[in-house]
């Protein structure tokens, strides 16, 4: 009997397996770190093959750690880093070059020859997205202009190009022996080189980029039983696919226009459903897929990315070795009352949302003889809840929709006085629910949806519960006082790099 559903999760840093029962209470889980490279400065890397390896490795400990085989699974669902772009051989199997991540910045000047001849936003009515260096698209045309023989290959339909998604189901379904090539709408939409409208790859973008229609993959809805897998989850159906921030959101079961949650990892993303019409950004945001299920209407969202959070954590823990776990952090800043007059802005990757200006980089603003570790820990926390506060401000432009409470989830929620600070900086309650797992859980119930595990989105909220909320308790002027500071700190990032 199968009784459970199977998520992979697969992040920027690690990747996770975690098995659901129907009441979406974790079975089992396991999860495994993979190695970030950086060849040159602004140029982040994946091994491609290392992410499938330690895929396989989390679906064995997982199942091992519960004495579970794969008859009970009842199906897989996937749910992956977007943006970052992977191109291998389909007769090989074997990528053409490492992975190229979301926050690499060496499309750079390709996307400034691009926005030469209309500006940055002139392909934002199609895609809903700005030209920038997030996306897949460039990323695709960097590799076919670099890797000698890629392009030739490309046009033969040798080689094929797909996020970590496309990567890990084909691989999933067999491989050089009859993988599935297929992509959701939700990914699809991270690419630059989807229209909004149709769901299908433009034509005309394609052109304009020079991408061959022959490497894309099948665009399809995120829930829907795509193939069968081979070992070590042999027959079980690969029937969910959701980039990770859309994921997070149907985990936490935003199903009606206006809700909104925030998951706070890598980067921090902010998304509102705004239901079955594409709403135009005119505040910085991006038009994105939410998810598309069965043969229903595709939903859209609104979005706000952010490209350091606990990124930044993971910086003075790596970098400058100010702590030995990413934990320790909120212990070093609660050693301090404030954080002594600094700011902190982590344009490590210029700005993302709602600025969208990669000439920016990193400042630590306000230093004094007084500053010392602790404040440091500080800023670096406030910085996540300060860039929030900016996504925020622009969502309720766009929308028309006054949030009443903040859904969140991912590593960072944890912090409690991150979450703390995060309230007072938005003056909303922020709300944590029980299972904080978000995003392997929207993709569990999307591939769940998919075989009838279960029925409906009713069924699913039911799943949803509160675990802690945490009430603003600063008072306006110094809750004003403080985001001057901030917008002062982001002017200082601007206009670094020429």
């Amino acid at each position: 009997m199968s009784r459970y559903i199977l998520a992979i999760d697969q992040g920027t840093t690690s990747t996770r397996c975690i098995v659901f029962d129907h009441s979406a209470n974790i079975i089992t889980a396991d999860q495994k770190e993979h190695l970030q490279i950086f060849p040159k400065p602004g140029w982040v890397e994946h091994d491609p093959i290392e992410i499938w390896n330690r895929t396989l490795d989390v679906i064995s400990s997982a199942l091992r750690k519960a004495d579970l085989t794969a008859q009970d699974i009842a199906a897989v669902g996937i749910t992956n880093q977007r943006e970052t772009t992977v191109v291998w051989n389909r007769t090989t199997g074997k990528p053409y070059y490492n992975a190229i991540v979301w926050q690499d910045m060496r499309t750079d000047t390709y996307c400034g020859q691009l926005a030469a001849d209309g500006g940055q936003d002139r392909l934002r009515e199609k895609t809903g997205l700005p030209l920038a260096t997030y996306f897949s698209g460039p990323k695709i045309h960097w590799l076919l202009e670099n890797i000698p023989g890629l392009r030739a290959d490309a046009e033969k339909g040798e080689a094929v190009f797909g996020n970590i998604d496309t990567w890990l189901i084909w691989n999933l379904t067999g491989g050089t022996r009859g993988g599935i090539l297929v992509t959701d709408v939700s990914n699809a939409s991270r690419t630059l080189l989807m229209d909004l409208q149709t769901l299908q790859w433009d034509e005309d973008i394609l052109a304009l980029m020079n991408i061959p229609r022959k490497m894309l993959p099948a665009i399809s809805a995120s829930s829907k039983v795509y193939g069968f897998a081979v070992q070590p989850l042999e027959g079980v159906p690969v029937a969910g696919d959701l980039g990770d921030q859309q994921a997070a959101i149907f985990g936490q079961t935003c199903f009606e226009p206006g809700e909104a949650k925030n998951t706070y990892g890598t980067g921090c993303f902010m998304l509102m459903n705004t239901g079955t019409t594409p709403v135009p950004s005119k505040s910085g945001l991006l038009t994105t897929l939410g998810y598309k299920i069965g043969e229903q209407k595709a939903v859209y969202c609104l979005e706000g990315s952010i490209a350091i959070a606990g990124a930044l954590v993971q910086w003075l823990r790596d970098n400058f070795k100010m702590i030995e776990k990413s934990a320790e952090i909120e212990f070093l800043a609660r050693s301090v009352e404030d954080n002594g007059g600094i700011y902190f802005v982590p344009a490590f990757s210029g700005l993302f949302a709602p600025h969208w200006r990669s000439d920016a980089r990193g400042v630590i603003v306000g230093m004094t003889r007084f500053i010392n570790r602790g404040h440091l820990a500080r800023a670096a926390l406030e910085a996540t809840a300060y860039q929030t506060r900016e996504v925020l401000d622009a969502m309720e432009a766009d929308s028309g929709v006054k949030l009443k409470s903040l859904k969140v989830d991912g590593g960072m929620v944890a912090n409690d006085l991150l979450m703390q600070f995060q309230a007072d900086i938005l003056d909303v309650p922020v709300v944590r629910p029980v299972i904080v797992e978000t995003t392997a859980l929207g993709a569990a119930y999307a591939a769940g949806l998919a075989i009838g595990f279960w029925k409906d989105f009713e069924e699913l909220k039911l799943n949803w519960k509160k675990d802690r909320v945490w009430q603003p308790s600063m008072n306006q002027d110094t809750r004003s006082r403080l985001y001057v500071g901030w917008k002062k700190a982001v002017d200082r990032t601007l206009n670094w790099v020429e």
